[in-house]
């Protein structure tokens, strides 16, 4: 199983964290390329356990993203074909060590330890797609300590679901099970110990854990 991610794909989320990366009458985008990482299976959070906060890595932050699971096998997958090759989505945490990322970026280093430590994929439970009209008009959320702090729709990416496929399966032969978070918008927020974390995607509860 491959876990792939998306940084920078949200406009708003972009500026808040000094990346202007913008479309639109305001906005145009900065990378001509969807920003893609990995990370490693172990990163894999499921079934509501807990997250140990590794403080030892300094600020922690969450993410929430819509996941998409593939379903099939499929190498250089044109775009028009992309919606075939998955067939679930849920609502799940990209988790950041923000301050080994930042020293990363100033270092001109890769982000594998900042945002492929162990826990940092927390994953929900999964939807068919075939519950939703449209994927790219998902409205999504999450709560901490019942106080909703970060709230997205997939009809603002800047990278729609079935372009990154294309493009990632460009250069990884994808496989059923492999994983894509699909990037965060506005409102990330560091974690901490104690702190108990829900998810939803449209009005579904599909995600629920605590930091420990």
């Amino acid at each position: 199983m491959k876990i792939f991610a998306v940084g920078m794909n949200y406009a708003e989320h972009n500026k808040e964290l000094n990346n202007t990366l913008l479309i639109t009458e305001k906005y145009e985008r900065k990378t001509e390329e969807p920003v893609i990482f990995t990370k490693a299976d172990s990163a894999l959070l499921k079934d509501g356990k807990p997250f140990f906060v590794p403080d030892f890595m300094g600020r922690i932050d969450y993410e929430t993203e819509v996941v998409v699971r593939i379903c099939r096998l499929g190498k250089a997958i044109p775009e028009r074909f992309a919606h075939r090759y998955y067939d679930a989505v849920t609502v799940g945490v990209d988790f950041t060590a923000r301050d080994v990322q930042r020293q990363a970026k100033d270092l001109g280093r890769p982000w594998t330890i900042a945002k492929g430590f162990d826990g940092s994929a927390a994953i929900g439970e999964w939807v068919s797609v075939d519950t939703f009209r449209d994927i790219q008009a998902l409205h999504f959320s999450l709560d901490i300590n019942g106080r909703t702090v970060q709230e997205g729709c997939t009809s603002d990416m800047l990278y729609r679901v079935d372009e990154l496929i294309a493009y990632i399966s460009r250069f990884f032969t994808l496989k059923t099970g492999d994983l894509l978070y699909t990037g965060t918008p506005v409102g990330v927020g560091p974690v901490h110990i104690n702190d108990h974390l829900t998810g939803y995607l449209e009005d579904r509860k599909v995600l629920e854990f605590n930091c420990k």
